[in-house]
């Protein structure tokens, strides 16, 4: 019987070999510009409760701005947009009420460089604060991270398996690789640093599915559904998710020095969604 990591060594990533790169057609297509960015952290307080704190980021042509969240309560939410005074002062602070205790916000995009989509690349920070006597700071993972899109059909985002892996850049291509019978055929490629890990024929009929692959000693499982992006009507969209494997037993590697001290989050999902242009 073959043991478990060779019945995935096809799907493996091999970032550290250069040779294995398979880049191909990842080099020449353009991805679309993400919309819309959201992370979602977990915090653990000295209390040993946990909050999720979510930011939003959001550009469109008119406006700009970040949305912080705090375990979901919209009545709690912070908004910083480019028509309200808290982000054209770029720096500040606000207290927060939350289940009857107070959160301070601080926030500084004074210095924050950005590209074309709507999350700064560096410069910034935004921090939330609840201390008392005594309390050690809270610990963090960051659980989840959303990028959405509008138009094309090449989408890339950059993203972290685990928290103290390597980045990767993930890049889809949904839809047809052409003129005549490709564009009939539509189907969907997925790269991982210019390697491709999956590809999908005949996608109108295979419009939902799943599939395991192998990244940084992790099995990542990748679900897709465009059922919407060929039949919907208006606006359709397209769903990809990549989501690790929680616990060690979800490894099919281990080094020595992450069994002796492990502390790593494994439960992370990235969630790309596109949507057509109307």
């Amino acid at each position: 019987m073959r043991d478990l990591a060779s019945c995935f060594s096809e799907h493996a990533v091999q970032v550290s070999d250069a040779s294995c790169s398979g880049a191909g057609a990842a080099e020449t297509l353009s991805p679309s510009a993400p919309t819309a960015v959201v992370c979602s952290y977990r915090l653990s307080l000295s209390s040993q409760k946990q909050i999720l704190v979510s930011l939003a980021w959001c550009r469109s042509p008119l406006s700009q701005g970040l949305t912080l969240t705090f375990d979901g309560d919209h009545a709690a939410a912070l908004k910083l947009t480019t028509h309200s005074r808290l982000f054209r002062k770029l720096k500040g602070a606000r207290s927060i009420d939350l289940h009857g205790f107070a959160i301070e916000v601080h926030w500084d995009l004074s210095a924050a460089r950005y590209e074309a989509g709507p999350e700064p690349i560096d410069g910034f920070y935004a921090a939330s604060r609840k201390l008392r006597p005594g309390a050690r700071p809270a610990e963090w993972c960051l659980v989840s991270r959303q990028e959405h899109f509008t138009g094309g059909s090449v989408y890339a985002a950059r993203t972290r398996f685990r928290e103290a892996g390597p980045a990767h850049e993930v890049r889809i291509q949904c839809g047809g690789e052409g003129e005549g019978e490709g564009a009939k055929q539509p189907g969907l490629t997925v790269w991982i640093d210019r390697k491709a890990v999956m590809r999908v024929k005949r996608l109108r009929w295979n419009f939902r599915g799943n599939q395991t692959i192998f990244v940084d000693g992790l099995l990542v499982d990748l679900m897709w559904d465009v059922h919407g992006w060929f039949n919907g009507s208006g606006s359709s969209h397209a769903v990809f998710m990549f989501r690790t494997r929680s616990g060690l037993d979800s490894r099919l590697w281990l080094e020595e020095k992450m069994v002796n001290g492990d502390r790593e989050k494994l439960d992370f999902s990235l969630l790309i969604c596109a949507t057509k242009a109307m």
